[in-house]
Parts: C-alpha cells; structure tokens; sequence
C-alpha cells in the first residue's frame, strides 16, 4: 500500500499541483494587497471617497449601542449584525483580477509551449467539380467524376 502511494505522489501531476497550490496562496496575497491598497483606493476617490470596507447595512442595532455607525468597527463594536457589501464588491473586483492575470498568463504560457500540430485533411476537391469530398473518395459524389488514376 505505501509502494502505490508513493507512486501516487511522485506522479508528475501531484507535484505539479502542490506546487500550483503553494504558488496560488502565495500570489492571493500579492493580488489583495494590489486590490485593496493599490486600485480600490483610487477607485473610492473616483466615487467620492468611498471606503469599500466600510460599505454595509445595518441589518440589527447592536445591543451595547443603537446607531447610526460611522464605521463598520463602530457597528461591530456595538455588537450590531450587518451586511457587509462593500467586502464583497472588493471580493469580486479581486476575482476579476486574478481570473484576468490568470488568463494572461495561461496565454503567455501557451504562445510559449509548442505549436500544435495541424489535423491532417479529411477532405480534398474533386479536380473537376471543385466539390469537397473525402480524401479516399475514388469517384466524386457530385459529378460523378472516376478520380482513382489520381492522388
């Protein structure tokens, strides 16, 4: 049983994923610190200094202190339950960060790799009709033509 799982691990495409994993977590915080303290910021600006964190409803005043709240840590410290939307659309324009810089990459990495192949042809014209037909035709199906003394 170990002999299979050792197998199992040193496969090329386990090792692969560990690494993709260890890479992924590593580069979510790279984009969340690109989202959050490099493009939100000037984004809230544009919308009139709004701060994403701070963008929620008030779904019950807290029990310690009725609002409104200035600040989402002023409703949570006052023990009030919220919804929190401005995470979310953070969380969202995060996505759309990582699936964009995800997409370039597997682009790149494509361009890169090898060329594939052209399928070979399934079809070629029948000399006399110019009609697709199978490559193996010996006569054309639209002419009727005897192709079998040609290539």
């Amino acid at each position: 049983m170990f002999k299979g799982f050792r197998e199992f691990v040193l496969r090329g495409n386990v090792l692969d994923l560990a690494v993709a994993v260890i890479i992924g977590a590593a580069f979510t915080k790279v984009v969340n610190s690109l989202v959050e303290d490099i493009i939100m910021p000037p984004i809230g600006l544009l919308l009139g200094k709004v701060d994403f964190s701070n963008l929620f409803v008030v779904l019950r005043q807290g029990t310690k202190a009725a609002g409104p709240y200035a600040t989402l840590a002023d409703a949570k410290a006052a023990g009030a339950v919220t919804m929190n939307y401005g995470f979310f659309i953070s969380g969202i324009i995060t996505f759309l960060i990582v699936a964009f810089v995800v997409y370039l990459l597997v682009k790149s990495v494509q361009r890169l790799g090898p060329k594939k192949a052209d399928a070979p042809a399934s079809t070629k014209e029948c000399p006399y009709c110019l009609s697709k037909i199978p490559i193996n035709a010996k006569k054309c199906a639209f002419c009727t033509a005897d192709l079998s003394g040609r290539a």
